[in-house]
């Protein structure tokens, strides 16, 4: 399968944007949501150039879902940069514990500018923040978090909330809502796809099995073993790892005495042998022909099989389901089923700054 870019150009982010400039004026701070999984690529560049030197105050939200080591790199990597930075899970157990210390936050930034306020005679201390982060990024619910009930629309879909929308929190905190914006222009291609894995690009803007193709070359290079872990599948078509494999089902096939399931078995058996032989494939150069992106895409489309046919996912005649093994595989990283992944590999600097806190 050729390798599609990402397309996403919905006509509200413009609009979007000219709503975010008119109203910066009004706040005193940004409270920016991110996905701790995507700290950098869920940064919207429009965003932080319409934002420029004003206060923020960074949110790494779904934090449960982020490796934990990895999300305190990126907030001591932000906030060397000046800016609060807090890995937050806000459906936890913790959740209120959490909103507390990103109001603090803002307070924080904020202090400053009370006391100037204060020296010119202005008595008024409400604090001003405008809301925002890209689609699905958990905005919507730290919004219901804070405000004690449903305030804001929530879904698993980006584009949920349309319309800007005030809300009071406390005497002296107001917040702004504002629509989840994304950038029209992906150009990093590795960057929108990891925002399309995690939910945060619309379905109709990228094919479920090229992008699930994707996600297996990513696990396999840089998380090994959560494929096998999950769905008992080998991931370099070693001969030690196939044949375990197929050791452990001829085991469950001998037991079973189930035809249905022994032929099941022995179809998902051909498929894992396919993942050896694809392996094979890919470290020859002989693998990079008549087939997009080389051996390796051959290798994961294996995978992918191997995994639908675990799954059962078939049709008539023993015919793998790809795309709807696609989609389950894209829904299982988002639930957080394949374990707590990262995709966004944090600066050396941040490292540094980590290790001396």
């Amino acid at each position: 399968m050729p390798n599609q870019a990402i397309q996403w150009f919905p006509g509200h982010m413009a609009k979007t944007r000219k709503l975010m400039a008119e109203n910066l004026k009004l706040v005193d701070v940004v409270l920016e949501i991110l996905d701790a999984r995507l700290p950098m690529s869920s940064r919207n560049p429009l965003i932080n150039d319409l934002v420029g030197e004003k206060p923020r105050v960074l949110v790494l939200a779904k934090a449960d879902l982020a490796e934990e080591a990895q999300s305190k790199t990126w907030a001591a990597y932000f906030r060397k940069q000046g800016m609060v930075a807090l890995a937050c899970d806000l459906k936890g157990p913790n959740a209120k514990g959490e909103m507390k210390a990103v109001i603090g936050g803002m307070r924080e930034q904020t202090a400053g500018l009370i006391a100037r306020r204060q020296a010119r005679g202005i008595s008024s201390r409400v604090i001003r923040a405008m809301v925002t982060g890209i689609p699905n990024s958990g905005k919507s619910t730290l919004i219901n978090l804070v405000a004690g009930k449903a305030r804001a629309e929530t879904g698993d879909r980006p584009g949920v909330t349309r319309g800007k929308q005030w809300i009071r929190l406390e005497q002296d905190l107001e917040l702004l809502d504002m629509p989840g914006i994304l950038w029209p222009n992906l150009e990093d291609r590795e960057g929108a796809r990891k925002l399309a894995v995690t939910g945060a690009i619309g379905e109709n803007a990228y094919h479920p099995q090229e992008l699930a193709l994707w996600l297996i070359r990513w696990l396999r290079e840089r998380r090994p073993g959560r494929l096998s872990g999950r769905y008992g599948v080998p991931e370099s078509g070693s001969e030690g790892e196939v044949a375990e494999i197929l050791g452990a089902w001829q085991e469950e096939r001998d037991m079973s005495g189930m035809t249905g399931y022994t032929e099941a078995m022995d179809g998902y058996a051909s498929a894992v042998a396919n993942v050896a032989a694809a392996a094979d494939m890919a470290a020859s150069p002989a693998g990079e022909e008549g087939f997009p992106g080389g051996g390796e895409d051959l290798l994961s489309l294996a995978i992918l099989e191997a995994v639908g046919r675990r799954r059962g996912f078939l049709r008539k005649g023993g015919v793998v389901e790809r795309d709807k093994t696609a989609v389950m595989l894209l829904d299982e990283l988002r639930g957080g089923r394949l374990g707590r992944v990262t995709l966004d590999e944090p600066p050396a600097e941040g490292a540094e700054t980590a290790e001396a806190g």
